[in-house]
């Protein structure tokens, strides 16, 4: 009998990575192949299909949209990579909203609908494909993920974790793009009424969203409960705060704040930087809010926060999210790579005491 490696380098084997977020999905179809260095991806990847779509994350749109949308990405990538079904070894998936293990063996049971009892299957938080993308599969360290919504999520090297956020928009997460987007509109409404500072906020969502008047706001905001149609105002509200509208600022600063508070708690609750708050560990940071590219960087600004708290920390900021914020090409390099490591967690190559199964 062959041993795992061969048995998994043989043939047209494939594995399946899965970035789902709450603005878009992305799947990637590679091939599992034999390279020396177990830290160091090909270059370029070899993907062999990349199909997306839109929101995974069942809190969002539900559960029915939620696995349909899993379903439609994986069989498009299989499809654009002239594979079927049978071809898989392995799928991982990072899916946000994957917060307990009610939500992991959700997903797991529309998986096995769809592969046969051998496929090796994987669920996590989103944050999990996130951390090791940058860490070039190390799961040691922070991921502050910010886009649609956000979650600070860390591992020790004894196998420890934390999180800190990513509960939704209704339990507070104000540090992500729907948070961003909803205290604005709510800054509009309460300027219009005479609760509020005028703000500059309120001409121009009303010019992006092609309202008339701030009283349709509340008609706009209620007839699609869809998290990322909200959170697409977030450019708004920065270019806002960098035009100097004080409204705008204290939005942003105060989603700063809630950010790095969500990774400072991590941190504390792991002892990642040590006794005397000093010792080195990284801190990956994905997600459109945090790579807007604009003047008024939060990214930086959260970064800045953490490292006067812990000197430290090493903030690492690869372009991994899915995000109408990012550049297509290094999307679907990261994405790959993301995906390719999370996979290698899932068949059991990644761990250190199985060092002698990897390819």
């Amino acid at each position: 009998m062959g041993s795992e490696s061969d048995e998994c380098c043989r043939g047209d084997g494939v594995i399946l990575g899965v970035d789902g977020g709450t603005t878009s999905t992305v799947c990637v179809c590679l091939p599992l192949f034999p390279f020396s260095d177990h830290r160091r991806l090909p270059d370029p990847l070899p993907v062999l299909g990349r199909a997306a779509a839109g929101c995974s994350n069942y809190n969002s749109v539900g559960e029915n949209a939620a696995r349909v949308t899993l379903e439609q990405v994986i069989a498009e990538a299989l499809s654009r990579a002239g594979k079927d079904h049978s071809a898989v070894l392995a799928v991982c998936l990072g899916v946000s909203g994957v917060n307990h293990p009610s939500d992991q063996e959700r997903i797991l049971n529309w998986m096995r609908g769809i592969f046969s009892h051998h496929v090796k299957i994987y669920v996590q938080n989103d944050a999990v494909a996130a951390l090791a993308s940058g860490t070039m599969g190390k799961l040691h360290g922070c991921v502050l993920i910010a886009g649609t919504g956000c979650i600070a999520y860390g591992f020790t090297e004894d196998g420890r974790e934390a999180r800190a956020a990513g509960a939704g928009p209704v339990l507070g997460d104000w540090g992500s793009g729907y948070g961003i987007a909803s205290r604005a509109l709510t800054a509009v409404v309460k300027a219009h009424d005479g609760r509020g500072p005028k703000t500059t906020l309120t001409n121009c969502i009303l010019e992006s969203l092609g309202l008339p008047s701030p009283d349709e706001i509340i008609g706009w905001t209620y007839a699609d409960s869809s998290w990322a149609r909200i959170a697409a105002l977030v450019p708004i509200v920065v270019s806002c705060a960098e035009a100097g509208d004080e409204v705008a600022e204290e939005i942003l600063n105060n989603a700063v704040h809630e950010l790095a508070l969500s990774v400072k708690a991590v941190v504390k609750r792991l002892h990642l930087a040590g006794k005397d708050g000093t010792d080195y560990f990284q801190v990956v940071m994905v997600g459109g809010v945090l790579e807007a590219n604009k003047t008024w960087d939060i990214g930086n600004k959260v970064i800045d926060s953490v490292l006067k708290a812990y000197p430290g920390a090493c903030p690492i900021r690869p372009k991994v999210e899915s995000s109408s914020f990012l550049n297509p090409k290094l999307l679907l390099l990261m994405t790959s790579g993301t995906c390719y490591w999370s996979c290698f967690v899932c068949l059991g190559l990644h761990d250190e005491r199985n060092r002698s199964k990897w390819p």
